[in-house]
């Protein structure tokens, strides 16, 4: 599946970028404000990937499935928003390779979007931030559509705007959501073994170590 591909759409954190420094930053200082105890980096990573709201409510309740109370929760989300709108790129970096593949990728003209759950108005100046804005031609939050990933509507919609069929747009991600989104829009996937996700061996169509190896990938496909 993964020859004649003629985009690349990506997931941003952990995938793009390693962002769980800034955001357990965010979620510990949200808690701190409502007297809970702090949760590891690595807790906080297993809460990401569903969006901001459900991060918030996450990390308020320390529960994958956990429900914050309503007046908390709104609390929580106006306070987690400012202070991360604040501290995006303390810490944040992107991981090894993303920018010299991002540089190969479009030398090879292969038009590149950001698809991630994060809110467009975190993930734009991020990218900015970071430097890695330019590469890309489309980038799509969370919000921007009307369904955000599992959901196909991001890459069938993206897949539209660039003038390709679903099944010439290769999804790079690190989390199920990822998987389940390409799936349901008939695009192929590829994995990265790092990221904060836990996909499973045949979740996708490929797997590489970095993004350095998906362009020798597609360069011999």
């Amino acid at each position: 599946m993964l020859s004649s591909i003629e985009a690349l759409a990506f997931d941003l954190d952990g995938t793009l970028v390693d962002s769980l420094p800034d955001l357990a930053a965010a979620a510990n200082a949200m808690r701190e404000h409502f007297g809970l105890a702090q949760l590891s980096a690595e807790r906080v990573a297993s809460h990401v990937g569903d969006g901001l709201a459900k991060l918030v409510h996450r990390t308020l309740t320390d529960e994958k499935d956990g429900v914050a109370e309503v007046s908390q929760w709104e609390a929580g989300l106006a306070f987690f928003a400012r202070y991360y709108r604040e501290h995006l790129a303390d810490l944040t970096r992107p991981y090894e390779g993303v920018a010299e593949a991002l540089q190969l990728l479009r030398a090879k003209r292969l038009p590149l979007a950001v698809v991630t759950n994060k809110p467009a108005a975190f993930a734009v100046p991020l990218l900015e931030q970071l430097g890695l804005a330019e590469h890309f031609s489309l980038i799509l939050g969370g919000d921007s559509l009307p369904e955000k990933k599992p959901s196909a509507l991001p890459l069938v919609h993206t897949a539209e705007v660039f003038g390709v069929a679903p099944e010439k747009l290769a999804m790079v991600g690190d989390s199920i959501n990822d998987v389940l989104s390409a799936r349901a829009a008939g695009c192929p996937v590829v994995a990265v073994s790092y990221g904060y996700g836990s996909l499973a061996d045949g979740d996708a169509d490929a797997t590489v170590g970095n993004l350095v190896e998906l362009y020798d990938l597609l360069k011999n496909t």
